[in-house]
């Protein structure tokens, strides 16, 4: 027993019988046979009274280690096997609950899709970029600078009355606001061109926006608008009512066509309302167009010079057009929806048809 080759046999033996308990049974009697009053480690334990003192504590010490180890390996063991023991037990209770209901392993779950908006907005993305324009975003929380100041809407202009603003800060040194448009963006990217290079400007600007209307059958608080503007060298009005008519036809079909009515804006001159063919009743007149046959769908005109002075663009070199609609608006005529409140009423049964 002097021999510490002896020692380390016993341990791994002890270490192999451990490793081969399958069941809590197997390791309480599997520590009784290595660590117990009869295995072989007690009994060297029991021959060390016959050694003599120095001997008898280096041997000691070694047979106090290997007990050690070998009760860490047991209780190890114990906390595997328990574990496995407990992971069958609670698989063979589980209860498989579709097996109970009609049809739950048949029918797969519904998958969502996008909302008609925005599948609205990609599609109309689609329609601009392929016709050679790129699409550009912006805050939708605006200085009251960008969101009126800029465009031409001096504080105390008539034409602030235009839009009914949720502001977020109305009277501090600079007001802030929820944007009423997404003709900000358009001041965003005038003051980059100007300042790294950037003219001409071709882009879109897709966003939500917001106002204090009531919701009917044509408006809604929360909305979301489109805006174009092109910013180049010889623009006139006829490249913008031929962008329009373009657009119209590409978008809602060979058959829809736009018109333009004079209007005013602060932020363009010459300035026009858009309309295009009601889709519902294809201009012959219905309850959504106010029996007129056309569906207003947003404005557009020349950039006003003032406009581009407030940015800085020399408006002897350069002019430009720019046009807003509603994308919501777009939605409702191109799949033919009486009141544009379906939209955010969530009506399961209607979000399917698209």
């Amino acid at each position: 027993m002097s021999d510490a080759l002896d020692i380390d046999a016993l341990v791994d033996e002890a270490r192999s019988y451990i490793e081969a308990a399958q069941s809590t049974e197997e390791i309480r009697q599997m520590t009784a046979n290595v660590s117990g009053k009869k295995s072989p480690i007690a009994e060297a334990h029991r021959a060390l009274g016959g050694l003599d003192p120095e001997e008898r504590k280096e041997l000691g010490r070694r047979l106090h280690g290997a007990r050690t180890t070998i009760e860490e390996l047991i209780e190890r063991r114990r906390a595997e096997i328990t574990f496995e023991e407990l992971t069958r037990e609670m698989a063979g209770a589980r209860i498989d609950l579709t097996e109970f209901i009609p049809g739950a392993i048949v029918a797969p779950p519904a998958r969502g899709h996008l909302h008609l908006v925005s599948q609205t907005r990609d599609a109309l993305e689609d329609v601009f970029v392929g016709m050679g324009f790129e699409v550009a975003e912006g805050p939708e929380i605006e200085t009251d600078w960008f969101n009126f100041g800029a465009l031409n809407i001096p504080p105390a202009h008539p034409a602030r009355g235009m839009w009914d603003t949720f502001y977020l800060n109305l009277g501090s040194p600079e007001s802030t606001l929820l944007r009423t448009h997404t003709s900000p963006v358009q001041i965003h990217l005038m003051e980059d061109a100007v300042v790294n290079g950037g003219l001409p400007i071709h882009a879109v600007m897709p966003g939500r926006c917001y106002r204090r209307d009531t919701p009917d059958a044509r408006h809604l608080p929360v909305f979301h608008q489109i805006e174009g503007l092109v910013v180049d060298r010889g623009i006139t009005f006829a490249d913008l009512a031929g962008t329009i008519e373009v657009f119209t036809t590409a978008y809602f079909g060979p058959d829809i066509h736009s018109r333009l009515r004079p209007a005013y804006f602060p932020f363009t001159e010459p300035s026009a309302e858009f309309e295009v063919t009601c889709t519902i009743c294809h201009g012959e007149g219905c309850r959504t167009c106010s029996m007129t046959g056309w569906i207003e769908l947003g404005g557009c005109g020349m950039v006003d010079p003032a406009v581009f002075d407030a940015v800085g663009i020399d408006t002897d070199e350069w002019t430009g057009f720019a046009f807003g609609f509603g994308i919501d608006r777009c939605a409702q005529m191109r799949h033919q929806i009486a009141d544009m409140r379906a939209l955010i009423e969530n009506d399961i049964r209607f979000l399917r048809q698209f």
